[in-house]
């Protein structure tokens, strides 16, 4: 199927070993990141930390291109996953997502003391990705753990965006919004940064633990009270934002802060990468492609509508495209979840999708997250064509009944629709794909 070969190619482009080991060369004593260039010898210590979904990849890279140059290191990776990967000295500490959890918030503790040992001949190596808000949380004075966990539920469930949550989580961190670096001068600080935010927002990505943060106190709260949570925010986290919106609580460092004189941030891939490897891929499978956007948000249900309906012109006109067509699309999609069931934003925009499709010959859509984790299932995402809603109905399934209670993955499970990637080990966003024979 072209739809799935195209994903394929896409997460192959995004392999985090193979993305630092492009961008960064050792030559002699130099270590070359790109355009930027750093002299190992300048240097009396190399200190390794970050977290995020890809972290774990990146740090075995990073220990094959550096190797005993490397001090020490602590980067915190998925919970399960320590044991996939060769780092040397980095050590590798299992941390929650999207949930943190003690584990992560103790790594993340332990990173900001060898950050705060760092001198000014020492070279900090930042590796961040996607998933490193909830996995490398570290609440600031005055909120629990348990604080932090119910907040990050909250914004789960409401529909915010990733960079609307990372605003509010920036306020309520000792380690993200800029805090990092702050805390790392006056060394050397090189953060190399899988994006998972679209545009690629460096104050956003992993709520920008290196970058600055252009967003207020005041900026979180309205978040919250716009998703109409904020009464439901534990009391102690509402009584920091207002205490900093009133100006009684310092601000994240802000752009032009002294903080970032020595800090040197490199995006080495994002999801613009593997919507144009699939892109790639479709084009020699014969078809006539095009990537529309790699920015696309917004409701999934919507997302959804708004593909298949292209499908559907394609189908009945020829436009914009003529058959064989095929789109790419990129971004990240949001839930508002009103019901209880089993879902991931993939898969809602997948049923979605279905309706619109429905009876269309040659017509197939498949959507996935390319971490290979669709919400709180196994699941990457999802498949479907102008057959689905007859399948699910001669299987005795209501498509209407799963799109309302946000029950997309039981209604793909059942017909064995979804796309099962296992954790790839990477993270950009979501890929969508639409084609048309």
């Amino acid at each position: 199927m072209a739809a799935l070969s195209s994903i394929e190619a896409a997460l192959l482009a995004i392999d985090p070993s193979q993305l630092i080991l492009d961008h960064v060369q050792v030559q002699g004593s130099k270590i070359h990141v790109d355009s930027l260039q750093f002299d190992l010898d300048q240097f009396k210590r190399i200190i390794v930390i970050g977290g995020g979904k890809a972290s774990g990849l990146m740090a075995q890279a990073l220990q094959t291109i550096l190797g005993d140059r490397i001090s020490v290191g602590l980067v915190n990776v998925l919970s399960g996953t320590a044991s996939r990967y060769a780092t040397g000295k980095i050590v590798l500490n299992e941390a929650g997502h999207p949930i943190p959890n003690n584990d992560g918030m103790q790594g993340a503790r332990r990173m900001l003391e060898l950050a705060e040992s760092a001198q000014e001949n020492d070279l900090i190596i930042c590796l961040i990705s996607g998933g490193g808000s909830a996995m490398m949380a570290l609440p600031r004075e005055g909120l629990s753990l348990e604080d932090k966990q119910a907040i990050t539920k909250l914004l789960l469930r409401s529909g915010a965006d990733i960079a609307e949550m990372n605003v509010v989580r920036k306020h309520m961190s000792d380690f993200k919004g800029g805090w990092l670096a702050r805390k790392a001068q006056p060394a050397t600080l090189l953060s190399l940064i899988l994006s998972d935010v679209v545009g690629d927002p460096l104050d956003s990505i992993a709520s920008g633990p290196t970058a600055p943060d252009p967003t207020t106190y005041h900026d979180a709260i309205e978040i919250l009270r716009k998703y109409q949570i904020w009464d439901q925010v534990p009391a102690p986290a509402r009584e920091i934002l207002e205490k900093g919106d009133k100006g009684l609580l310092p601000e994240t460092p802000k752009p032009g802060d002294p903080a970032f004189a020595g800090v040197r941030n490199v995006i080495v891939g994002n999801n613009r990468g593997a919507c144009l490897a699939a892109k790639g891929r479709l084009v020699e499978l014969g078809f006539h492609t095009q990537l529309l956007t790699s920015h696309f948000e917004g409701e999934a249900k919507d997302v959804g509508i708004f593909l298949a309906s292209i499908a559907s012109e394609i189908l009945h006109s020829g436009d914009p495209l003529p058959r064989p067509a095929a789109l790419i699309a990129g971004g990240e999609s949001t839930v508002t979840v009103r019901g209880n069931g089993v879902g991931g934003r993939n898969q809602e925009l997948m049923l979605s999708a279905a309706i619109k499709i429905t009876g269309g010959k040659g017509v197939c859509l498949a959507s996935i997250g390319t971490d290979g984790i669709d919400g709180p299932t196994k699941a990457a995402g999802a498949v479907v064509d102008g057959s689905t809603l007859m399948r699910a109905k001669d299987n005795g399934l209501d498509y209407k009944k799963a799109l309302s209670n946000n029950d997309s993955h039981t209604f793909f499970s059942a017909l064995g629709d979804t796309i099962m990637t296992g954790p790839t080990g990477s993270n950009v966003n979501d890929i969508a794909i639409v084609c048309v024979a």
